[in-house]
């Protein structure tokens, strides 16, 4: 056989990856399944009521027996008959004799028969050990509960389609129900895709990912109910990937492949739909999350989910759970909605609907909405997100300072309680967060990562509770205050030191390249990476090149641009850069080695009244922990001399 010949019979990819507006996917998806009448798929089961909570009732619910089943005393005192007592009062008592005309009862027993009424013990006189006296005539029936006063045998207590609450099982139990009759749980069936893919916990080379989205979206799922499995990873082959999908619908009531759904090279997922069966949409106008796929395979539908982690939990958001809650019969779920007003601008692109995932709190009364690092691989945001911006397709962005309407992934209280840091990254930010919301589990800290200077700034527009600064002036030597006094004026701010800690170069183990000083950065053959502009490591950067006479255009890298210590040191450590200047704890923490050349002063700025608030306090407190200061010294390169103290404000 020739290679031509041979060439022809291999199995050609057909990219068909056709962006279509979200809506108009839902339409599609939304008629495919009311023609697999997904409703009525999943059969029924009957288990003890005890264990029906989060499960669907398949058909309404009975009552077998009332509630209560018998006539019951609802307060503790004496039964009566209401007729014995007329004519009571304060001015004419009435005495009544104990076992004859009074029986002493207790909430929840029995009313003796021929009684009718309870009277409180409160209202009730002791004459004699057989005699009590009463000044108020009873009414009949009062203070007790009637049979049948909360259920009646034969009510219909729990509707169709009910997914069952806590509360409803006490409403079954109460009603005599002991078995409850509940949809089968959806089997949903999720196969990894791609040779790079190993499982959780697997020594992971490079190129190779650990799977942390098949259990991602089977947590997701367990909430409603659903019974998951996960296939090992199929390796990219359009037959392999074909047949373990047609394999998969025969047992699952859903099959959800991940990743493969692009038009790359090795992304055969869409393809193996359409082979197996029907291809009716890949390719939906949002962002993250465009190349997902949904088709339909031996009437079962399976949703190819992409393989970033934002994107897929947005398209399990959008297309899966409500595939699931189809299937049950019950609502899609409806997330609460807050206005709040947006911290920084937001540029978009005009076609794609964007879903983009924010930090909250409020300050001095105002919601904020921090926007997060865009990136649909960053699985550190879904965790880290309190909210959901969605900006329209035909939209070019928000403007800083805009209202906008946000989805909320946290309760409101929780997100009105937690404290923005917005300002320079410092690895002593998330131990202080963690020490704050131990001493105080009602106030959570997100710190967001934008520069000294932009947090100055957002902290006098209103849009942080507190900004991260260690700017230099390099003319007096003095640390914050100077640019605090020209974005203030003399309004008074608050600098409280976090620490001080080392500054210095961030270079491969064993320092290859010799980098030992501020002029080895200009170097032929020295690949820098810098911080962006605002950032007070910049700031120190071009205060030394310019006291040593050196251009920053002699600094190889010196454009290349990150947002924080971590991402220095990775560059440094994926070969990308061979030095970045950062602080010690960042490049221990990727265990590279590092060149000490200043110690700076890292403080907190904010006004009085948060300073003096019962936040201040706790900051106060976390501060000045031994924990939090044993912490910091384990990071490496802080020194907590001044850790907590309030800086003077230099004269004029």
């Amino acid at each position: 056989m020739t290679e031509e010949s041979r060439s022809s019979e291999r199995p050609r990819r057909q990219i068909y990856l056709r962006s279509i507006p979200l809506e108009e996917a839902r339409a599609i998806w939304g008629d495919a399944c009311r023609r697999l009448r997904l409703h009525d798929v999943l059969g029924s089961e009957t288990i003890p009521t005890e264990k029906a909570v989060g499960r669907v009732t398949k058909e309404a619910v009975f009552a077998a027996a009332s509630s209560p089943h018998y006539h019951a005393a609802a307060m503790d005192g004496i039964a009566v008959r209401a007729a014995d007592t007329d004519g009571a009062s304060q001015t004419s008592p009435k005495r009544l004799r104990v076992g004859v005309e009074a029986t002493p009862i207790n909430t929840g027993d029995p009313l003796p028969e021929d009684t009718d009424a309870v009277i409180m013990i409160e209202d009730v006189a002791e004459l004699a050990p057989d005699e009590l006296e009463i000044v108020a005539a009873a009414s009949p029936w009062q203070h007790t509960r009637l049979i049948g006063e909360d259920v009646v045998a034969t009510d219909i207590v729990i509707p169709a389609r009910h997914r069952l609450r806590a509360a409803d099982i006490g409403v079954l139990l109460a009603a005599g129900v002991l078995t409850a009759e509940v949809l089968r749980s959806p089997r949903v069936v999720i196969i990894p895709t791609g040779k790079e893919v190993v499982s959780p916990g697997d020594a992971a080379a490079p190129g190779e990912v650990p799977d942390f989205n098949s259990p991602m979206i089977a947590a997701c799922l367990a909430e409603y109910g659903a019974q998951t499995s996960t296939r090992r990873p199929v390796r990219d082959d359009p037959e392999v990937i074909r047949s373990t999908i047609e394999d998969a619908c025969q047992e699952a009531d859903l099959v959800l492949p991940l990743a493969g759904a692009s038009a790359g090279t090795r992304d055969f997922t869409a393809e193996a739909i359409r082979a197996a069966g029907d291809l009716l949409v890949h390719g939906v106008a949002i962002r993250p999350g465009k190349p997902v796929a949904l088709g339909l395979v031996r009437d079962t539908p399976v949703i190819a989910l992409p393989g970033y982690p934002v994107s897929a939990m947005l398209c399990c958001d959008l297309f899966v759970v409500p595939t699931l809650c189809r299937m049950l019969g019950i609502p899609a779920p409806q997330r609460p909605r807050v206005k709040a007003t947006l911290a920084r601008k937001v540029a978009s692109t005009a076609g794609s609907e964007e879903y983009l995932r924010v930090r909250m709190g409020e300050v001095s009364g105002l919601l904020v909405a921090v926007p997060s690092a865009r990136g649909a691989g960053l699985v550190s945001a879904l965790a880290r997100a309190d909210g959901i911006l969605v900006i329209p397709a035909l939209s070019e962005g928000r403007l800083k300072g805009a209202e906008v309407e946000c989805e909320l992934l946290r309760p409101e209280h929780e997100v009105r309680n937690t404290v923005l840091i917005t300002g320079s990254h410092d690895l002593a930010l998330d131990v202080l967060a963690s020490r704050i919301h131990a001493q105080a589990p009602d106030i959570t800290v997100a710190s967001t990562h934008v520069g000294s200077m932009a947090g100055l700034a957002a902290l006098r527009d209103g849009f942080c509770h507190m900004a991260g600064s260690h700017i230099l002036d390099p003319e007096t030597g003095e640390y914050n205050w100077t640019h605090v006094k020209e974005l203030f004026g003399d309004e008074e701010i608050v600098l409280a030191t976090l620490a001080h800690r080392q500054q210095g170069l961030i270079v491969a183990p064993g320092n290859p390249q010799s980098i030992h000083a501020w002029e080895d950065l200009v170097r032929p053959g020295v690949r820098f990476v810098n911080r962006q502009t605002g950032a007070g490591t910049r700031v120190l950067l071009d205060s030394q090149l310019a006291r040593l006479g050196l251009r920053p255009d002699r600094v190889d890298g010196y454009q290349r641009e990150v947002y924080t210590h971590l991402a220095v040191a990775s560059m440094v450590e994926n070969g990308t850069a061979d030095v970045g200047l950062g602080i010690l704890g960042a490049a221990r923490a990727r265990g590279l080695d590092f060149v000490p050349l200043a110690m700076e002063r890292y403080d907190l700025a904010m006004r009085p009244e948060t300073w003096e608030s019962d936040l201040g306090r706790a900051l106060a407190r976390a501060l000045g922990s031994n924990q939090f200061q044993h912490e910091l010294a384990a990071l490496g390169g802080y020194d907590t001399r001044e850790t907590g103290r309030v800086q003077p404000r230099p004269p004029a």
